[in-house]
């Protein structure tokens, strides 16, 4: 780095995302969580038709997609606000919140880019670690104060507790910030969005990436009660004010209004995954019990990082984490049902 690097960022450690393939030949791209299916027709015509009209600024506020994600959620528009893809959001959040006197609280095995923006804010973190079984025990968080962040389902675990678990949890400490990241929502868990009417110490984000097929368009969403948006408004029009652009938000509006198409690529997707999960248990596989669109598998036949390295010598990527917790296992994102037959294959093969 140079010699003008601020010191403010001497604890950044810099996110690392699942490997984007270039000049490589890869057969399968299992390693980023991707939605294997196309955005809906109705989103691409309607961002092929704001891109006639991008040499104008795009609606800071949204009012467009607010309007169809309040009809479509049931919350009144000052109850939401987007953000430039999901991480945008919690950054938004952790930074209009968190401070010296109030941390970070998280789990051990859990989205590392919540730890990725303690480290980008300088902020306290608490890591509370996950039960043997990598559930996720609510009680471990009583008494402690700050911001906890639940991904729910988590990652890269894929387990999730439910909306009454999540209540409970919510209203026994009011002082207490929770923000539930519900990224994978959609792929087999209750969403808790309803509470944010109930409650003003909640915070839910969701994005458009998995379930709705924009990972590139760079789409999230939160939800609050008003004040809590208000106060992470500030923080976005301090920063960025324009940063969903025209595109974005005219698909985000059309994939909202086509909500047959979404849900029927979220039920093929599950219905793969129960699937694919009873192959690699009988190929002899530890599968834990995803309500995401992947699964995190371990075998004793191979170890977690060499089936990483010879289906990445195949050309298959599938994701490998180093934490010590995890080590032995893959995160396995769920394509199509031919894409998870060829990886079998694969698997079998490396597997002799």
């Amino acid at each position: 780095m140079s010699r003008f690097f601020s010191s403010r960022y001497a604890n950044a450690e810099p996110y690392k995302p699942g490997e984007q393939p270039k000049g490589q030949t890869v057969v399968l791209k299992l390693n980023t969580n991707e939605n294997p299916f196309p955005p809906s027709p109705r989103a691409i015509a309607a961002a092929a038709e704001a891109a006639g009209r991008v040499n104008i600024y795009n609606d800071h506020m949204c009012r467009d997609l607010k309007a169809a994600a309040s009809e479509y959620f049931g919350l009144p528009a000052e109850n939401i606000m987007f953000g430039n893809g999901s991480d945008e959001n919690l950054d938004f959040a952790i930074r209009a919140f968190a401070d010296d006197g109030f941390p970070l609280i998280f789990p051990d095995i859990t989205y590392s880019f919540y730890e990725t923006l303690a480290g980008l804010h300088s902020l306290p973190q608490v890591v509370v670690p996950l039960a043997e079984d990598f559930s996720l025990r609510l009680e471990d968080y009583r008494g402690l104060k700050g911001m906890v962040l639940i991904a729910n389902p988590n990652a890269p675990t894929g387990l999730a507790r439910s909306r009454a678990e999540m209540e409970a949890f919510i209203a026994e400490d009011p002082e207490r910030l929770v923000l539930v990241d519900e990224a994978y929502v959609d792929f087999g868990n209750e969403s808790c969005v309803p509470l944010v009417s109930k409650y003003d110490n909640l915070i839910v984000t969701m994005t458009f990436s998995k379930s709705r097929s924009m990972a590139g368009a760079r789409l999230g969403i939160s939800f609050a009660c008003k004040e809590l948006i208000d106060d992470m408004e500030i923080i976005r029009n301090s920063g960025n004010p324009y940063n969903v652009n025209s595109m974005t938000s005219a698909m985000g509006a059309a994939i909202l209004q086509d909500d047959e198409y979404t849900r029927k690529n979220c039920a093929e997707i599950c219905r793969v995954r129960g699937w694919f999960s009873g192959e690699l248990r009988a190929l002899g596989f530890n599968v834990l019990d995803s309500r995401t669109n992947f699964v995190l598998a371990r075998t004793d036949k191979i170890g977690g990082k060499e089936l990483y390295e010879a289906l990445k010598a195949r050309g298959i990527l599938i994701r490998h984490f180093n934490q010590e917790r995890i080590k032995d296992y893959n995160r396995i994102s769920i394509g199509t049902e031919e894409q998870m037959k060829l990886l079998l294959e694969n698997i079998k093969e490396v597997l002799k």
